[in-house]
């Protein structure tokens, strides 16, 4: 099913409204019950400077080509990001539709496997667009438990954090992180939306994990590149790594991340652990202890 540019640019404005409170831009909330969660459309039109009927237009579908000043307006007005403001202006820019574009490409080229090996002990890989994994030194590959019992083409990244059942006890702050990873892929949809594995990782995803509908449609974007992440790992222990995600020019958008501890600290130590590739790290998860326990498995377990 085809959307057309004005329907998502009022999917994205009704989403940012009701995600803004009325005391977050100075306005009284009032003693009564809103109807409406977030701003009514009347409050964004007077912050934004526009008429309520131009604004109900826009969010209807009805007017897709707002000026600059009005969607830099609207912008201050719902307080998007950089990420979601640039998104808007995209949303709302007066070329037609994007047609289907061909496959992002899987191929990583020899320099770039040549990093990951010259990166070992520290952990990293090469993701797609849209997070697809492509290559991985060791220890990349196995700081990611459980990834490689799935089929090569169905390694993903976000595939991963919201359908694999190891996940959410890897990741300490999963609920922190989640609508971030949902987030990186909302500002990768203005370039690769119209790619067959797009379409199909949102599609699946969407029916599969109910948490990924909701944030889905919360239309946040956040393109972050740099970070530290917690990890509880079924072999060796909990561990914080920061992390640089760096651009791979000359690609259709690839991405190398690596993963990275101080010398001399126990999070180092697991790093070096988890590239030597002892034997107990790869054992499948069912052989070891409480991983996942049965307790913490989630609905998407089963599916």
């Amino acid at each position: 099913m085809t959307t057309s540019r004005g329907d998502e640019l009022g999917r994205f404005l009704r989403a940012h409204r009701a995600a803004v409170l009325p005391q977050d831009v100075g306005l009284p909330g009032g003693t009564g019950v809103r109807r409406t969660p977030g701003l009514r459309r009347e409050e964004v039109a007077t912050l934004a400077g526009v008429s309520v009927d131009y604004y109900t237009r826009l969010e209807r579908g009805k007017e897709t080509r707002p000026s600059a000043s009005v969607i830099d307006a609207l912008a201050g007005a719902l307080r998007l990001t950089r990420d979601e403001h640039d998104h808007l202006h995209e949303l709302a820019s007066r070329r037609p539709a994007q047609p289907s574009r061909a496959e992002l490409s899987r191929y990583v080229r020899p320099g770039a496997r040549h990093l990951l090996e010259a990166l070992r002990p520290n952990p990293a890989y090469v993701v797609s667009p849209i997070n697809d994994l492509l290559a991985a030194n060791p220890a990349g590959l196995r700081l990611l438990a459980g990834i490689d019992s799935w089929p090569v083409r169905q390694r993903n990244i976000i595939r991963y954090v919201f359908l694999h059942p190891a996940a959410r006890r890897l990741y300490e702050d999963w609920d922190e992180m989640a609508p971030g990873v949902v987030a990186h892929l909302r500002a990768m949809a203005g370039e690769h939306a119209h790619t067959p594995q797009f379409v199909e990782l949102v599609g699946e995803l969407t029916v599969k994990s109910d948490e990924f509908a909701g944030l889905w449609q919360r239309y946040e974007l956040d393109a972050h590149t740099n970070g530290r992440k917690r990890f509880r790992h079924p072999t060796v222990g909990r561990l914080t790594l920061g992390y640089e995600a760096m651009s791979l020019n000359g690609t259709d958008g690839q991405r190398l991340i690596a993963y990275y501890a101080a010398p001399n600290t126990t999070d180092y130590d697991a790093v070096v652990l988890l590239d030597m590739g002892d034997p107990t790290l790869d054992a499948p998860p069912a052989a070891r202890d409480d991983w996942p326990p049965s307790q913490h498995r989630t609905e998407t377990d089963h599916r």
